[in-house]
Parts: structure tokens; sequence; C-alpha cells
């Protein structure tokens, strides 16, 4: 297997949000776009990211006593920079998808913008583009399995 690269298997179309944008805006584009996480970009530069997650974490759960009116009203007042992660770790995209796949795994995160050397934005690789590679290679390798598998089950 040659070593794969990060910008050969990156997002680079990548949806961004400002940090003074509301918390149900973001929602919103997450759900259009279908996605899960959005860099937060100020002046161009990453500042953070936020996640499905972080959105899911700042709605009120399903025992309060509010009513709809006001439990709407204090979302509408929520910004990104509330609930962002300042500062979020990122990778090259020259570095090695196996580089990028340990610094997510040891650091339980699902997604690393990808920040070229001038600090611009250029992607995001998530766990998704990366499970996209493995199976990339499994079809390749279908009628020739790896040798550790070669005689599994026989």
């Amino acid at each position: 297997m040659r070593l794969e690269l990060v910008k050969d298997w990156m997002s680079r179309d990548v949806v961004t949000v400002t940090p003074d944008m509301s918390l149900p805006e973001a929602s919103a584009l997450m759900t259009v776009h279908k996605i899960r996480r959005l860099p937060v970009l100020v002046n161009g530069r990453l500042a953070g990211i936020v996640t499905y997650g972080d959105i899911r974490g700042a709605r009120p759960s399903s025992v309060h006593d509010l009513d709809v009116a006001e439990l709407s009203y204090l979302l509408s007042q929520l910004t990104i920079a509330q609930i962002m992660t300042a500062n979020p770790m990122t990778v090259a995209p020259e570095a090695t998808i196996g580089d990028a796949a340990q610094l997510m795994l040891a650091h339980a995160i699902g997604a690393l913008p990808v920040i070229d050397a001038d600090g611009e934005l250029v992607g995001i690789i998530t766990e998704s583009d990366i499970f996209r590679l493995v199976v990339h290679e499994w079809s390749g390798s279908k009628g020739n399995p790896p040798e550790p598998y070669a005689h599994y089950g026989a």
C-alpha cells in the first residue's frame, strides 16, 4: 500500500461558521449540508471547531420548566463562540493518513481541520474520509487478502 496523504482524502469544500453565528443557524447548516463538524473562522483564520455533539449538548434536556417560546429565545441567544472548542488540533495536508488517524484516536476526536503552511484552512479530514480510504483499499484487495487474514477460519 502506498503512503496515503491527508491532502488526497480530505474534504476540500469546507462549510465554515463565525463565532457570532447562533446555535440554531449552525445546526441548520449541519442539517442542510449533512455534516457534523464546522470549523470556526475569524478573519479567515481557524479559531475553533464546533461539532454536532457540542450543539446537542448545549440544548436543554427534555426535563425543563421553560415553555417553547422561552426555550426558542434562549437557544437563539447562544452563539458558536460559547460552545466551540477553541484552537483545535490540526493537521497539515502533507501529513500521512496514519498520522492523522493516530491523532484522532489519541485525542478521541472525529475530525481535524487541515491547515497549510500559510495558516489557511484548506480542508477537513474526518473519520468518514479515513473509512472511505479503508474501503477503497479493501475493495482493491478482495481477491488477495493480506497475509494475517489469508488463513483465518481455515
